[in-house]
């Protein structure tokens, strides 16, 4: 949700920043000031994102991805208070910290709830469990639009309130998951109790007869015996992995480099190029996120029946194709009146293929790709890629837009057709298949010119920081 409203309290904290420096040096900031100010306010919360992914990889080995989870929410919390006092304590330093404890709280929220939900599902729910992670990212920008157009707290008396409302999710996460168990896998294959594992199956699945999970979770836990550790360096360098980490790099941590955050850049222009008044701009941009929101619901109806290779590859196939036919249009706006119109659709169209295919399942797929002890690594690497990609994507998109104008576009298409290419010629169908099955399909990438299987593939499944 503080992802999505920077834009509607941006004028707030500026005016905030101004009246807090006035009454500190008895002068207005420049404007220069200001903005770089703003500008950190923003990018802090990228930054505070990777440190998180970076966590995210140590703490739930540690402590247990329950505990991780708990310990994050109280992040959330005290991010949310900084909020809030920051306006009787006349401090955007404040603010920066919050930003920067949001940010966290979502870099490690973001892969630690997915390890969970990966490590405690049945493998033909994965993929729809998995992708509750964007179904709420979703509804957090819906949210957002919603509570920030000046209605009901987009207002310079409530904007405080507005940025403390990513406290609310942590504390119905806190209270909800004090009565939830650990993950059935950590617990069987790290921790080595499978009492433990059987009885959080059961409350989890609410079925007795669990003897195929137990006989999967079994067959992991034997591949590990006699393995040496690994780091994360070593899971970059080791090539039992090489197109695991290929998979979780391109087509899913870099989906950033689709082309959405440029997509929402410009539909503000489009809008007002259609004739849309500046005061119904913020209903047309909640269009957007309601759109993108249904479409991930949908993605998550299908994910399990058409398979993650399908709908991530074909989905950037389409978002290449409408984005070309984009830069077309805009490029030929002016010779009817009624071409902004279908400029419009193309970019409800592009919003609606996006969570369709590459927005949820760059969430869901992840979770596929690695066995048990190399899975916290393989999202400290996801999320380090995500969060430096948005952050990078946040700095330097407005000169891009600058220099190419519309045609920035063509940088997003070149990535979306090789992404799309990448993942239809490449990588394996992994919906319906255990992890070792998956491994094994892996290993015929992996060792494309050797005969060998998952036994004679130096796995190193267990991850030590």
């Amino acid at each position: 949700m503080n992802y999505i409203t920077n834009y509607y309290y941006c004028h707030h904290i500026q005016s905030f920043v101004n009246q807090t420096w006035l009454g500190r040096y008895e002068v207005p900031v420049d404007d220069s000031t200001n903005m770089l100010i703003w500008s950190f306010i923003v990018s802090v919360f990228s930054l505070g994102g990777w440190v998180g992914a970076i966590h995210s990889g140590s703490l739930p080995v540690t402590y247990g991805r329950k505990k991780a989870l708990l310990f994050n929410n109280i992040v959330a919390l005290v991010a949310a208070l900084l909020m809030v006092f920051s306006l009787m304590a006349k401090s955007f330093e404040m603010i920066l910290l919050g930003r920067f404890l949001y940010g966290y709280n979502v870099g490690m929220g973001l892969s630690v709830h997915l390890m969970y939900l990966g490590e405690s599902s049945p493998k033909k729910l994965r993929g729809f469990l998995t992708l509750t992670s964007s179904i709420f990212i979703g509804l957090g920008k819906v949210m957002g639009q919603i509570v920030g157009i000046k209605e009901v707290m987009g207002t310079d008396d409530m904007w405080p309130w507005l940025m403390a409302l990513g406290g609310l999710p942590a504390i119905i996460q806190f209270v909800t998951l004090l009565f939830f168990p650990e993950a059935p896998r950590y617990l069987y294959i790290d921790k080595g109790d499978t009492e433990g594992s059987k009885k959080a199956l059961q409350w989890l699945w609410q079925e007795d007869d669990l003897k195929m999970e137990m006989d999967d979770m079994e067959k992991e836990r034997e591949s590990m015996q006699g393995q040496k550790s690994k780091t994360v360096w070593d899971m970059l360098t080791s090539r039992c992995v090489r197109w695991q980490v290929l998979a979780l790099v391109i087509p899913c941590a870099c989906v950033q480099f689709c082309g959405i955050n440029a997509i929402y850049f410009y539909a503000f222009d489009i809008f007002r190029e259609s004739g849309v008044a500046e005061d119904n701009m913020h209903y047309l941009s909640i269009g957007i996120g309601a759109t993108e929101l249904i479409s991930i619901s949908l993605c998550s109806l299908l994910i399990d029946r058409a398979g993650r290779k399908m709908l991530m590859g074909y989905g950037y196939l389409l978002m290449g194709v409408i984005m070309s036919i984009l830069v077309v249009m805009l490029s030929i706006k002016d010779l009817f009146s009624w071409f902004p119109y279908v400029n419009i659709a193309l970019i409800f169209s592009v919003i609606c293929v996006y969570g369709l295919g590459p927005s949820g399942v760059s969430m869901a797929l992840p979770a596929d790709l690695f066995l048990q002890a190399w899975r916290p690594s393989a999202y400290v690497i996801s999320g380090s890629v995500n969060w430096l990609g948005l952050f990078l994507i946040g700095m330097f998109f407005p000169y891009i837009v600058d220099a190419l104008g519309q045609f920035c576009f063509l940088v997003f298409v070149a990535y979306c057709m090789f992404s799309s290419a990448f993942m239809l010629c490449f990588i394996p169908e992994t919906k319906g298949k255990c992890m070792v099955e998956i491994m094994e399909d892996f290993n015929k990438l992996n060792y494309k010119n050797r005969e060998t299987d998952t036994e004679k593939a130096d796995f190193v499944l267990e991850t030590t920081f």
